[in-house]
């Protein structure tokens, strides 16, 4: 491109992936925050007391005003009328203050046990209130129980906060790249906000056990308070990206609030497409089958794997081990990257791949050695960093939006049932069973990057332009359905097919209670007590019917991909066409 052709900043490539960068990095920041609890969900047994029903509410709870509230939907409203740059710094705002409760409400400051075992004010207040909510629970549908542990309580009220400026983010985000990147490499510049985005899942799963132990103390809050800080760095790309947006709009003449402003009729657009109906059911169906799964993945792990921890005085067992590894995992996704855009240099493309496949088998044995599921676990977004630039670019030139989305869930159910079935086998297998949930973990990470990388640029292709951001929403919100609803279903499911596992913790519970109130232990040696129990219990559980129901899910995304196709060939929705038209 010469420079006169070049008339504002979106007609510059590079402004424009500087834009999608600071997107990218506010999504990497709310992706952390998002499974910050993830991987230390048996130290929130031990530490917390929660156990997976417990655990479960409180994941679900993050979409849960999206949802029930319909939070969403205003989000929509609120990006079509006050534009991208002012929803995004909300968001930011509205993720920050949700990030600071849910850090309070795993603190000790909040449970503030004395030597007597007594709490503070606010921690028995959640204790006993909350526990019933009048219409919700006659709905079965309450973000709270008779007898959740009080911080998980508090710890649901930040996370839905959260949720809510997190899930504004997202459409915001979408709509935001479609704004910059229209006519241009819309799906290429989706698939590498995503793949970003997604670094941030691996960076969670190797920090927040890192912060949670550090010091060879274990303290859950610290790795909140991590992720608390990345919230503040999301919230500063907003503002930053607020005022590109806002020199992008002087250049264009285009003004956030449109002339022909959002209304609520305009709903019924988008309800009437049969295209968007079936985009969003896959939607819901896959992504729950994904982010629900995550939460509880590294316990998977942990339950099938025989894994024994480095001791902490070795290297494989400090803390310069998780430096190093983490900086290992930023090389293969850089170079993995990197080397899909290297066409007219053949040797270095080579040379790119050649050292991301060396890094990513030097980075897996390293996770071998440490012997802690959480850095297994953290390749999941590797292979997706990979090839999201090849899948994007395909998109974009071929199309095949439709054939994409029913290849990816065809592997989301061949992973789950490997996870289900041929994993447990290899129980014992030190080796063995890491090296499948090596490759199981990959793929999983490559079908994440084939369904988004097809689905979400062809929303623009079903409604039209002015409606897009209340379009994204709808398809959230039903999203959101699934991904309150489905942390909520594994961890039942999980406490119901383990009862001997949730027996044998509460009957600790009650002897050491007991032992108590008889004054033959004090409170700090009951609490030890039910937390060795506990540490025991969080890595035995059965995890065959949970990841079953999850399998079941990527078999309905795939029959409603198939019938997708039909579809968009019979009404020619344009979804297997390229987003990139020839001149």
């Amino acid at each position: 491109m010469t420079q006169t052709s070049i008339k504002t900043l979106r007609d510059s490539a590079g402004m424009r992936w500087t834009a999608l960068l600071l997107l990218a990095l506010a999504m990497f920041c709310s992706y952390v925050f998002m499974d910050i609890l993830s991987p230390i969900k048996d130290l929130m047994l031990s530490e917390r007391g929660w156990d997976s029903t417990a655990f479960g509410t409180m994941q679900g709870s993050e979409v849960f005003l999206n949802v029930f509230v319909f939070f969403l939907i205003f989000a929509g409203i609120i990006l079509d009328k006050m534009g991208v740059r002012f929803t995004a710094v909300l968001s930011g705002a509205v993720m920050l203050i949700g990030g600071i409760i849910k850090y309070f409400a795993i603190s000790e400051s909040f449970i503030g046990v004395d030597e007597m075992g007594n709490h503070t004010a606010l921690y028995n207040w959640f204790t006993d209130n909350l526990n019933y909510i009048p219409l919700f629970d006659e709905l079965g549908v309450s973000p709270f129980y008779r007898g959740m542990p009080a911080s998980a309580k508090l710890a649901a009220c930040g996370f839905m906060i959260f949720g809510c400026g997190c899930e504004m983010a997202g459409i915001t985000v979408s709509r935001g790249i479609v704004k910059w990147f229209k006519g241009r490499e819309t799906a290429l510049a989706m698939g590498s906000e995503m793949a970003l985005a997604r670094l941030g899942v691996a960076t969670c799963m190797i920090f927040s056990p890192y912060f949670a132990k550090l010091g060879g103390e274990v303290n859950v809050s610290r790795s909140v308070a991590f992720g608390v800080v990345l919230l503040c760095i999301a919230l500063m790309m907003f503002i930053v990206y607020f005022f590109m947006d806002k020199k992008l709009d002087s250049q264009t003449g285009e003004a956030e609030e449109k002339d022909d402003p959002f209304k609520v009729k305009d709903i019924g657009k988008i309800l009437s497409s049969l295209g968007f109906w079936l985009v969003a059911l896959l939607c819901v169906l896959y992504y729950s089958a994904i982010f629900p799964f995550q939460k509880y993945a590294v316990n998977m792990l942990q339950c099938n794997l025989t894994l024994t921890e480095a001791d902490p005085n070795t290297f494989w067992g400090g803390s310069t081990v998780t430096i190093v590894q983490y900086i290992l995992m930023l090389v293969v996704a850089a170079a993995s990257f990197s080397s899909n855009f290297m066409k007219a240099n053949k040797n270095l493309k080579y040379g790119l791949m050649g050292l991301a496949v060396v890094a990513l088998v030097v980075y897996c044995y390293m996770g071998y050695m440490r012997g802690t599921a959480e850095t297994i676990f953290a390749v999941f977004p590797l292979l997706a960093v990979a090839i999201t630039p090849i899948l994007g670019n395909y998109v974009d030139t071929k199309g095949k939006a439709a054939t994409m989305l029913l290849i990816g869930s065809v592997l989301l159910i061949l992973c789950h049932l490997t996870f289900a079935f041929i994993l447990p086998v290899f129980k014992g297998d030190a080796i063995g069973g890491v090296i499948v949930a090596y490759i199981t973990i990959l793929v999983l990470g490559a079908s994440f990057s084939l369904v988004p990388a097809a689905l979400w640029p062809s929303v623009p292709k079903l409604v039209d332009e002015k409606i897009i951001g209340s379009a994204y929403a709808l398809i959230f919100w039903i999203q959101n359905i699934g991904l309150w609803l489905f942390p909520l279903l594994i961890g039942k499911v999980l406490d119901n097919t383990n009862p001997e596992l949730v027996a044998k913790v509460d009957a600790i519970k009650e002897q050491t209670q007991a032992a108590v109130e008889a004054g033959t232990m004090t409170a700090a040696e009951a609490q030890q007590q039910v937390s060795a129990v506990s540490e025991q219990v969080a890595v035995s559980y059965d995890y065959t019917w949970p990841l079953v129901m999850l399998a079941c899910l990527g078999v309905a995304a795939g029959l409603i991909a198939i019938y997708l196709k039909a579809v968009d060939k019979k009404k020619n929705l344009g979804l297997e066409q390229p987003n990139i038209k020839a001149e």
